[in-house]
């Protein structure tokens, strides 16, 4: 076969949502010569967010594939060993920077720029608008957009995250598919009032925490993270204001720096708020459309979601390429070698809660005394190839080049 087989110019893909995984399908069709559009409900490109990381050989296979694997090691976050702290600040456990950020950390809104800048020139990006209505037909999937006219494309990917509009269209409303999992998270800029430089620190008190993060940025800014155990909530995700009060009623009486966070947290104009969930769905394909990252197999944290949806992405174009655009082969193919490997991810983050906020005091010393241990020398290999166990669970195929 000649390399011709693999080319898809004939293929019109809309790809929909701009974070991590829409920009990571979008250079890995490159390769292949697609035609991508992505359409991105925000304004322009994200930027900030938490810290993801890397590990394992599968996920250096798939970021090296794409070309992207040094540039990202030069703007890694450089990240130092991060400790749980008493009421005071005291140190209680040290925990070691490959223990929380694998083999390579970045800001997820680092590695979205670095994709965006590799595809911008080629890649059709319409921002501030979002999918309305799809049909699916034999020729092709109808599109209208809140605000741009009616197309269409020959298949459409669903990138759009927990929340992803693309999956409630094809596949059904969420609650379908959302797995609560009793926690709450949110995430925001503060001062760095702890003078801290590429190291963090954790505060747990019986079902909540707070944990501070400088990522060698701005030196005068930390990254907050607030998590609580929490009954399921009802509350407007547009209502940044209604989200700020849940926060201050939920960490009222804080100790540690709880009550400088608190303050920060009324000023934060950056702030993200959400269930910790999984997204579990009986298939990731329907006739021309498939969900990829958070939107087919998404945890909110603890489920290594980055990985996976850069992985996922690598696989589905590279299936598509293999089948020389036949959307029925190559997704079946996707659906065959991801699903099992983005589950087997899944079912780290159920721990994702409980780790940071235990229910009780008891349950807080006992995840102490655990870590603990895990941070010692002889037990750190150990923990490293558990860490990795699931991140490289899959074998990957010899894409074309």
């Amino acid at each position: 076969m000649t390399n011709t087989t693999y080319d898809l110019g004939h293929l019109s893909v809309l790809i929909s949502g701009a974070g991590v995984a829409g920009p990571a399908l979008a250079l890995n069709l490159l390769r292949y010569g697609a035609r991508v559009t992505v359409v991105e409900k925000a304004p322009e490109l994200r930027g900030g967010g938490f810290a993801v990381d890397f590990r394992g050989h599968v996920h250096r296979e798939v970021l090296t594939g794409m070309g992207i694997w040094d540039e990202i090691h030069a703007r890694q976050t450089h990240m130092g060993r991060q400790i749980v702290v008493a009421p005071d600040g005291s140190p209680k456990v040290d925990l070691p920077s490959e223990m929380m950020s694998g083999d390579v950390e970045i800001l997820r809104g680092d590695l979205a720029h670095i994709m965006y800048e590799r595809t911008r020139d080629r890649v059709e990006y319409v921002f501030d608008d979002s999918i309305a209505t799809l049909t699916d037909t034999p020729h092709g999937v109808d599109i209208t957009f809140d605000r741009g006219p009616a197309r269409r494309f020959d298949l459409v990917i669903g990138a759009d995250g927990l929340h992803s509009r693309t999956r409630s269209l094809v596949f059904g409303d969420e609650s379908r598919h959302l797995r609560f999992l009793d926690h709450y998270v949110a995430g925001f800029d503060a001062p760095n009032g702890l003078g801290l430089h590429r190291t963090g620190r954790l505060y747990s008190e019986p079902g909540r925490a707070i944990a501070l993060g400088n990522y060698g940025g701005d030196p005068d800014r930390v990254v907050a993270l607030l998590v609580f155990r929490s009954e399921r909530l009802s509350y407007d995700r547009q209502d940044v204001a209604a989200q700020k009060r849940i926060l201050a009623e939920r960490f009222a009486g804080t100790g540690w720096e709880g009550p400088h966070v608190l303050k920060a947290l009324e000023a934060a104009d950056d702030l993200y708020f959400d269930a910790i969930a999984q997204i579990h769905v009986d298939r990731l394909t329907e006739g021309r459309v498939a969900l990829l990252g958070d939107a087919g197999y998404g945890a909110t944290m603890g489920g290594m979601g980055t990985g996976v949806a850069i992985v996922g992405a690598y696989v589905l174009a590279g299936e598509l390429a293999l089948a020389g655009g036949d959307h029925r082969t190559a997704f079946a193919a996707y659906e065959s070698r991801i699903r099992g490997f983005a589950k087997g991810c899944q079912k780290t983050a159920g721990n994702a809660g409980p780790f940071f906020a235990p229910p009780t005091e008891r349950r807080i010393r006992g995840r102490d005394r655990m870590y603990r241990l895990l941070a010692s020398r002889p037990m750190a290999a150990f923990f490293k190839r558990i860490t990795e166990k699931s991140a490289t669970n899959i074998r990957l195929p010899e894409y074309p080049a």
